[in-house]
């Protein structure tokens, strides 16, 4: 009856407005107070800040940073020019270009809002001045830019490691081929829409402009190389690998003379504040992870599902539907500090590795960045755009069906996801 209280607490909070790392405290230290009367509340401060502090934590605003040094020193803009060289003359290239950027800008943020931020404000308004529809450039935005959130850098894989306690490392490697299926099927459909609309091709293919336009980008490449190289050389950790890519993304900008330290200035307030939400949050369900424990609650949900089955594939299929109906409510950082520390006895008793199901998290929290009435990133997306949510949403359909596959092909065959995991690590 006290866990119906403290969720109906939670419920009324987030409906009033509070914000969800405040009510997510609250909530835990009524039921702290309950259960172990005020003596409990001494060590609350110590334990979120404890909680707070863990070393891998540090990447989130390792990687922030590192996207905004990228958008304020002209990377981006360069490599807008090389893939636009690369793929441009396929009709409809203009929206494959957007996807192919948003696949290497992922690589380095790590986060899905600043994706669609940084890509949505140069990409939308020159998709439109071309002839893309307002609904059709918001979708594609949108879509592509949840990539960030299952190719290596991705904030909720940190996140979803530090709850499930496994290796950051193993969860970037595995999120590398869904990640490229996603992208291949985003350009597919994208395809498809420029064959019916008969949407322009950019230009034709030049060879000489390739060349150009790759020598120009050629210092930008070397950003995934030491991130994604680092990490599955086993040189470097994730949190040393987000440093590295700060200092990177300093010396290209430096390179190109053209780091504009206004922009710059703004994009590091944003990231900050962006990663102080993120923190807050953590440091939260440092509270509730502790009661939920001590009263035993993720322990009895694993017994009544196992009672229930203990089928891997059925418990995968039912904790997916939960996390898709969880995505149209939370934004994927509140839904995996609420419910992953949850469910990890559950995985654990039925035999699912941790690393599969933090990738099957993830894609479902990026198809939930998708889906209103939340949908952080389809929101941004349409505000940049000046589009209707709903009219989007329509053309959005078709791209979410992209990820939705992605999703079910990495649920029920883990080769696809854990290939490379087990190739480097075990």
């Amino acid at each position: 009856m006290l866990i119906l209280w403290m969720f109906l607490a939670l419920l009324l909070m987030i409906c009033i407005n509070v914000p969800i790392a405040v009510a997510l405290a609250v909530s835990a230290i009524i039921g702290l107070v309950a259960t172990e009367g005020l003596n409990s509340l001494v060590t609350v401060a110590l334990d979120m800040y404890d909680g707070s502090t863990k070393f891998s934590l540090i990447a989130i605003p390792m990687f922030v940073l590192a996207g905004a040094i990228m958008n304020a020193a002209g990377i981006t803009d360069r490599l807008i020019n090389f893939i636009s060289a690369l793929i441009g003359f396929v009709r409809g290239g203009l929206a494959m270009v957007n996807i192919g950027v948003s696949l290497f800008f992922a690589e380095i943020s790590g986060s899905a809002v600043a994706d669609v931020a940084a890509m949505g404000s140069i990409m939308i308004p020159q998709m439109k001045k071309r002839g893309y529809s307002a609904p059709f450039a918001a979708a594609v935005t949108s879509s592509s830019a949840s990539l960030a959130i299952i190719i290596p850098p991705s904030i909720p894989m940190i996140l979803y490691a530090v709850s499930a306690n496994t290796s950051v490392e193993q969860l970037f490697v595995a999120g590398l081929i869904p990640g490229l299926m996603g992208a291949a099927g985003l350009m597919f459909v994208a395809y498809l829409f420029a064959r019916r609309y008969d949407l322009p091709v950019e230009s034709a293919f030049d060879t000489k402009r390739l060349k150009e336009t790759f020598i120009e980008a050629l210092p930008t490449f070397a950003l995934p190389i030491i991130i994604l190289g680092g990490i599955f050389g086993g040189l470097v950790t994730a949190t040393e690998a987000a440093g590295l890519a700060v200092l990177a993304a300093l010396a290209i900008g430096l390179w190109y003379r053209e780091l504009d330290l206004r922009h710059l200035k703004r994009a590091m307030l944003d990231g900050g504040m962006q990663t102080a939400v993120v923190m807050l949050l953590v440091a939260a369900s440092v509270l509730m992870g502790g009661f939920l424990t001590r009263a035993q609650i993720p322990q009895d949900l694993a017994a009544a599902m196992l009672a229930f089955t203990s089928n891997q594939y059925v418990i995968l299929l039912i904790l997916n539907v939960f996390f898709l109906v969880i995505g149209f409510f939370l934004h994927s950082a509140a839904a995996i500090i609420l419910v992953v520390p949850i469910v990890v006895p559950l995985i654990q008793q039925v035999g699912i590795d941790p690393v599969h199901f933090g990738l099957v998290v993830t894609l479902n929290l990026a198809i939930g960045q998708q889906t209103p009435p939340v949908a952080s990133v389809l929101i941004t997306s349409c505000s940049i755009a000046r589009a209707n949510i709903w009219e989007v949403s329509k053309v959005n359909v078709y791209f979410v069906a992209v990820l939705l596959t992605v999703l079910l092909m990495c649920t029920y065959i883990p080769a696809i996801p854990m290939f490379l995991v087990e190739y480097f690590y075990r």
